[in-house]
Formats: C-alpha cells, structure tokens, sequence
C-alpha cells in the first residue's frame, strides 16, 4: 500500500525535488497528495505544480497567532487523511498542538548533527564554533526545538575556507541523499521508535559517512 506523504516548504524546494525524485524513480513507496508553504513564491510551491501535485499557499498574516495558523494546517492535512508528514525547509517554528496532531509521523532535516548547533543558521555556528565536522539530521519532530529521535545523519567536514555558503551548499548535497532514504523506510515500515532510540529493520550500521548506511540513494 501506498504511503500518502503531505510536505510542508517554505523555500526553493530542493528537498521536495529530491524526494519527488525518490518517488518517480521507484525507490520510495508513496505519494505526496499536497505540498503547503507561508511564503506565496516559494519555489517548492512551483516544482509541485510542476509535478501535478496539488500546492497551497496560506498566509500567516490572516491569522491572530502562530497557534491559530498551525491548528489551520493541521485540518487541511487532516483532509489527506497523510501516512507521513514532511518539513522540508519550512522555516516556522511549530506550536505544540500541531506537533501532537501528527506525533510518530512528523518528519524534519537539520544542517547539522543534532543536538550540535540547533536553530536559525545551523552552518554558520559550525564555522564559528570551529567545528571539524558537521553534517544534517533526519529525525522525528517533537515540542523541542531540533531535538527529535534520530533517524539517520551525514557527515560533512568543515573545510578551512568554507563560508556559511560553500558548506551548506555541500550538507544540502547529503540533505537530498538522506531525506528520501529516511522517507523510504518509513514507508516500507521499517522506522521502529523506542523514545530516543531509533532502530531501521535490516540496515547496515556503522559505515561513514552515513549512519545507519544508505542503501537506494
């Protein structure tokens, strides 16, 4: 059975494109019925249309608060009756009431390697902070800020030269190679949860720079 995806985006969609990708190419089983976004031009908003997937724009601007515009959303999706719920590159911190509405099924990708330089600007605190290494995150949402289960990392190292630019453009590379792997395993349902720890039915672990170890991507 088809996994029903629902993602959320706030910028150009290279992410979106990527797992879109992953779909067309058979490697994940699923779908994405609707994609939404806060940012009217967003290119996420276009590579859907593209795509023929139906995309929404709603605008936070008509709302009294950030709990109202998410509770919103939170019915739209619902509509979809979603399998999967993704954040690819949406920059709204999300209240507690949509986190709970869609805990266990609620995707995000961090450029970095959680808990390390959570929030805005991810790759900048790695430069400044003088870090060797730094990489991105899929893991699951919850109320906490950046802090979810991890499913699975990359890791990127920080070049002597690199500007908050060059290394973000080089972690985006891995963003596009791990979020459709993450989302392939959770819908051949093999993502098992136990609080904080994650287990991925049959992967392969230990091997850099990707743990547990991509397989389709």
């Amino acid at each position: 059975m088809s996994c029903n995806i629902v993602v959320l985006a706030s910028g150009r969609g290279s992410n979106l494109r990527a797992i879109i990708k992953g779909i067309k190419d058979g490697k994940i089983n699923g779908n994405i019925s609707l994609v939404i976004s806060n940012k009217k031009d967003a290119g996420a908003l276009k590579i859907a249309k593209e795509n023929g997937i139906e995309a929404k724009f709603y605008d936070p601007a008509f709302f009294a608060s950030r709990r109202g515009y998410d509770i919103y959303i939170a019915e739209r999706i619902r509509k979809e009756n979603p399998d999967l719920v993704v954040l690819a590159g949406y920059m709204r911190i999300l209240s507690d009431e949509f986190v709970e509405a869609f805990e266990g099924k609620l995707l995000n990708i961090h450029p970095s390697l959680i808990p390390a330089f959570q929030g805005l600007k991810a790759q900048k605190q790695a430069i400044e902070y003088g870090a060797r290494f730094t990489g991105c995150t899929v893991h699951f949402v919850e109320k906490e800020l950046d802090n979810g289960a991890i499913i699975i990392q990359a890791v990127v190292p920080v070049l002597p030269d690199d500007t908050e630019e060059t290394l973000s453009e080089r972690i985006l590379k891995y963003e596009h190679k791990i979020y459709p792997q993450a989302i392939k395993w959770f819908c051949d349902g093999r993502i098992k949860k136990n609080g904080r720890n994650v287990i991925i039915e049959n992967a392969k672990y230990g091997e850099v720079p990707v743990n547990p170890a991509l397989e389709d991507f």
